[in-house]
């Protein structure tokens, strides 16, 4: 919707942004609260204090020049959130993408203050709205669509706490929207290949160290479930090594370590998807883009004081005479043997070698990987939330801190010893799909639980449910949210 987000500076602005609550008076507009236009602007019938519904005015600026103001509804003032200040952010975006203005100040302080939200996190939900809402991939638009109008947008605010979360929450968006582009780039684009130079690109922008391990090197470090999934593609399948330092630290002590599931996309291979299964498969790469956008994050906003590696399993799930097989065995690096029994669950083919390397080669603090890995975790928790299995007391209070403050929700499920045996193969150690349907979900978490090792902590989060809007809501409009790219930035702020 917007060339571009930042925080501007001096000078005239020709939008001011106030709130109000349910059956409430304008709150701030910066001494002019009491300005006759606003009053009488509550009264007309579309001022219902709704979240996100805005009523117009205008009033006298700071000069000579009157001043579009725009009301926003805040809801119930014992509800205010952090989520309801996105969504408000995602409101105003919307009509200034109208307007066309493009020097905005948001006063809405005052109101966060009064409602007991904590100015500067309201700032940064504020930032974190308006920059997703700003989102566009219009790259691949030709001639038969409409050239896009966008503006470039200066948003600024006299608090200095609001203003500074605001910062915050721009910069963590453009994490974020790096995450959706991606996820938008089609398949003849978004390839193997595409991937790696993309985290090589970004690690040469924001300092990061990256490896990437493909061909022969596979084989000598016995990556045998990317390379299998991969095999039957033209685009060579490969392990993304990504590792931020902080400056003028030590690189000793264990890093947070996160592993993405990257399969650029997914047919389904020999168990091939039917019908319509295949639309929309290029979103299958969506946990390890979030990986990538949650690295930018932790380079340029969050900074941490810890290491941090991002393990990307990457991989295109094709048809060929080299595609793997129901009833194939594959051993892997820990000496587990999978009877493959779907070609359609590869995903966690290609996890279980980003588990094994992180646990034998990183000597991690923490495991946390992302993938779009089940339709069944779509059943069960539709896109409300991401399905989080972590046994982990300590790991699963610091996710679940982290969102609270990003607003991507997560719903614990249970991993018991029971769904590791359901795993259980008569002819390998286990297969990699029980063609029983009973906790589909659940059983992707148990295959990958046997790739990490006993006493380290792990979180696996399937986000096939919430990694997509199907529709404009909020701050985000159809297509891909960027989801965990927040989250893992989060995670990080807090140690």
């Amino acid at each position: 919707m917007f060339k571009s987000v930042k925080l501007g500076g001096r000078g005239t602005v020709q939008v001011r942004v106030v709130g109000h609550f349910k059956g409430g008076k304008v709150e701030g507009h910066a001494g002019h609260a009491g300005d006759a236009g606003l009053s009488e602007a509550l009264k007309r019938g579309e001022a219902t204090g709704d979240v996100g519904r805005i009523v117009e005015a205008f009033a006298g600026g700071r000069g000579k020049a009157e001043t579009r103001v725009l009301i926003v509804g805040l809801g119930e003032k014992g509800s205010l959130s952090a989520e309801t200040m996105r969504s408000v952010a995602g409101a105003v975006g919307r009509r200034l993408a109208v307007t066309k203005d493009t020097r905005v100040e948001i006063d809405l302080a005052a109101a966060c203050k009064s409602a007991g939200l904590d100015t500067q996190r309201a700032g940064c939900a504020f930032g974190e709205g308006l920059g997703l809402i700003a989102w566009n991939c219009d790259e691949f638009r030709g001639k038969a669509s409409p050239k896009s109008t966008a503006t470039a947008l200066e948003v600024r605010a006299e608090s200095k706490p609001f203003a500074a979360g605001m910062e915050r929450g721009l910069g963590l968006a453009v994490s974020a929207n790096i995450t959706r582009t991606l996820s938008q780039t089609p398949p003849n684009i978004a390839t193997t290949t595409f991937m790696a130079a993309e985290a090589r690109r970004l690690a040469r922008q924001v300092g990061l160290k990256c490896t990437v391990i493909q061909g022969s090197k596979l084989d000598d470090e016995r990556l045998v479930g990317i390379k299998t999934v991969g095999a039957a593609s033209e685009n060579k399948p490969c392990l993304i090594r990504l590792e931020y330092a902080p400056k003028g630290k030590s690189r000793s002590g264990k890093p947070a370590v996160l592993v993405g599931k990257t399969v650029t996309y997914d047919t389904g291979g020999l168990s091939l998807k039917i019908n319509n299964g295949m639309v929309g498969m290029k979103r299958d790469k969506d946990g390890g883009c979030a990986v990538l956008g949650a690295m930018h994050a932790i380079a340029t906003v969050i900074k941490p004081n810890r290491r941090v590696v991002a393990l990307l399993s990457v991989a295109e799930n094709s048809i060929s005479d080299e595609a793997y097989r129901p009833d194939d065995v594959l051993t892997f690096r820990n000496g587990v043997t999978v009877e493959v029994t779907n070609t359609d669950a590869e995903g966690r083919l290609v996890l279980a070698d980003a588990l094994c390397w992180a646990c034998e080669k990183e000597d991690p603090a923490y495991i946390v990987d992302l993938a779009t890995l089940t339709g069944g975790v779509v059943v069960a928790l539709g896109s409300t939330y991401a399905g989080m299995w972590c046994d982990d007391d300590k790991l699963r209070a610091k996710i679940e801190e982290a969102s609270e403050v990003s607003g991507e929700r997560v719903w614990r499920l249970p991993l018991h010893a029971e769904y590791r045996e359901m795993m259980k193969s008569p002819v390998a150690d286990i297969v990699n799909s029980n063609p029983n349907r009973k906790a589909h979900p659940i059983q992707g978490a148990a295959f990958l639980s046997y790739f990490v090792e006993a006493g380290i902590p792990w979180c696996h989060l399937d986000i096939a449910g919430a990694h997509e809007a199907d529709k404009d809501t909020g701050p985000y409009i159809a297509g891909p949210k960027g989801w965990g790219a927040r989250l893992l930035a989060e995670l990080l702020a807090g140690g």
